[in-house]
């Protein structure tokens, strides 16, 4: 076993000693360690109820013949992030996670591990952690809040009350109004109720062969999580008598899957910062221009909110990602030879799958569109890409053009939107908030729904080197790159100037003579960074391009 180093013979006597003073048997100690990494804590509603998931882990390891040796993961809830300077933390989280997990399990031997995240950056961060250290390992998420229920509005969630604020501002409602939204928009633990970056990144999981079907759909508080929590420790222990590993399951074929179904469920724009960057880990090429390629063949046949007003818990009663995957079998736009980790191959995992609500799932030859729900944009604005969550979109924004309302931070765009600067037509652009110039990269939920609040979003289009919530809608267009720190061209846009928008040809274009933009650039002079010490002032100095995943340079 490869938990043998640390416990085995005569040389491993002191170390034994060790786990002795945990409590530990002989038989456990001989036993297989599995080490349980949980993200539990008391400041992320996705993550408050974690505690139960892993003892449920625990019981199936230890029914599955194994010692289980629990570890913590951190976690930053990017709604209550959201909007000041600490959501800088949040995609950089990322990484410690990553790198916290790989230095767990290598310094003590693990034989395998069983990961329990839920919300946004926890479950790429942990992904990436799989790939790295390659030891036998299982998904098991803490699973979606359910959405809440307004008297008036019907099912509600975390975006609905970050659009709502727009609307107070707007005048259109009032904060009575506010208030009771606020009481009942998330009325449970878990990962925020709709196809926000959690819920994006648990269903992918699925979809990747790393967790059980229902890992990204099960809702938190039903029995059913924990029932599959123990089927995820139990099932750990076959993993590590075949000495199957996460790199034997995740291929070039196994990201195609997944970038399918990121298309068909319309998945947040976030998805596609992450699973360049897992596969960046599993050492696999992946690049935007082949995102774009699985969306052209893939339909999209999920509005799942913030695009429609069907949420996870509803995903999951029309049969869950397997039925998603189903659909798509039927056209053959999935390989479903590959390995997962219930021991069948995909095409036999999702055999008896059964769509049973053709309203939240459409089948395959009545789908939303004929293309998929991201789209990635490149031009004279984005030469190395831009991505836009395609199925958020109204219809009439899919084409635009308009004058550039040009802002140095999110802040500043926040307050001209609320003081109402921003006119019908404007194309709002926050630059200098990309992975190395924000730094971190932060989501811009509060000035997109600050736009739908106000009712701008059929009218407005906002485009940034930082990046969106999975919970926005509208024409919003992040992870431009290269960003503006770099002296990419989103740098250079002045007020006025024209930017062109066509999301159905996927193109971005700064409506600039090329001799103009080459003078700007020839102006242009690298900023002081927003923070050089610390964490993030190291980030900011190693963190690679958004086009890349926003990866860590490797020299």
């Amino acid at each position: 076993m490869r938990s043998d180093r640390v416990k085995a013979g005569v040389q491993r006597a002191p170390h034994r000693s060790l786990l002795k003073a945990l409590g530990m048997t002989d038989w456990e100690i001989e036993a297989p360690m599995v080490g349980v990494v949980n993200s539990a804590n008391e400041v992320i509603p996705g993550h408050i109820h974690l505690d139960r998931i892993c003892s449920a882990v625990k019981a199936g390891v230890r029914a599955g013949g194994g010692t289980p040796l629990e570890v913590p993961a951190i976690g930053v809830c990017d709604g209550i992030a959201m909007g000041h300077g600490g959501m800088r933390y949040s995609l950089a989280s990322r990484e410690l996670i990553a790198d916290s997990i790989e230095s767990l399990a290598e310094a003590h031997g693990f034989d395998a591990l069983v990961m329990i995240p839920n919300c946004d950056k926890v479950v790429p961060g942990m992904l990436m952690a799989a790939a790295r250290v390659n030891i036998p390992t299982m998904f098991i998420s803490g699973g979606p809040m359910l959405a809440g229920r307004h008297p008036e509005q019907g099912a509600v969630s975390l975006s609905t009350m970050f659009e709502a604020v727009g609307s107070v501002n707007a005048g259109t409602m009032s904060e009575a109004e506010l208030k009771m939204l606020e009481d009942t928009a998330c009325p449970t633990c878990g990962s925020c109720s709709g196809m926000f970056t959690a819920n994006s990144m648990n269903c992918l999981t699925e979809v990747l062969g790393l967790g059980l079907p229902g890992n990204g759909t099960i809702p938190a508080v039903m029995a059913d999580r924990d029932r599959l929590a123990k089927e995820a420790g139990r099932q750990v222990m076959e993993l590590i008598r075949r000495d199957l590993k996460p790199r034997d399951i995740l291929s070039k074929e196994t990201f195609a899957n997944a970038l399918a179904v990121d298309m068909a469920l319309g998945c947040s724009t976030n998805s596609v910062l992450h699973l360049p960057a897992i596969a960046h880990e599993a050492e696999i090429p992946m690049d935007l221009d082949l995102i774009n390629e699985v969306s052209s063949r893939t339909p999209n046949l999920c509005h799942l909110s913030p695009a429609g007003n069907h949420h996870i818990e509803d995903l999951h009663a029309a049969g869950g990602v397997p039925a998603v995957m189903a659909e798509l079998a039927k056209r053959n736009l999935l390989h479903l030879e590959v390995l997962t980790v219930s021991g069948r191959t995909m095409g036999e995992q999702i055999a008896q799958a059964v769509n049973r609500n053709h309203e939240v799932i459409r089948p395959i030859d009545h789908p939303w569109s004929a293309t998929g729900g991201i789209a990635v944009l490149k031009g004279s604005l984005a030469p190395d890409g831009a991505v836009v969550k395609r199925s958020a979109v109204d219809e009439a924004m899919l084409k635009h053009e308009g004058p550039a309302r040009v802002f140095e931070s999110e802040e500043e765009a926040n307050e001209a939107i609320s003081a109402g600067i921003i006119q019908k037509g404007d194309v709002i652009v926050i630059r200098y908030e990309g992975p190395q110039g924000g730094p971190g990269m932060r989501e811009m939920l509060s000035p997109t729904s600050a736009v739908v609040g106000m009712g701008l979003d059929k009218d407005v289009a906002l485009i940034t080197d930082g990046r969106f919530s999975g919970a926005t809608r509208g024409a919003a267009i992040g992870h431009v790159s290269p960003e503006a720190s770099q002296g990419g061209a989103i740098g250079l846009v002045r007020d006025g100037d024209r930017i062109a928008i066509d999301i159905l040809a996927g193109k971005l274009d700064l409506l600039i003579s090329p001799e103009e933009q080459q003078r700007r650039k020839e102006e242009w002079k690298p900023r002081e960074p927003k923070v050089a010490k610390g964490y993030l002032g190291r980030y900011a100095r190693m963190v690679d391009s958004a086009n890349t995943g926003a990866v860590l340079k490797q020299r």
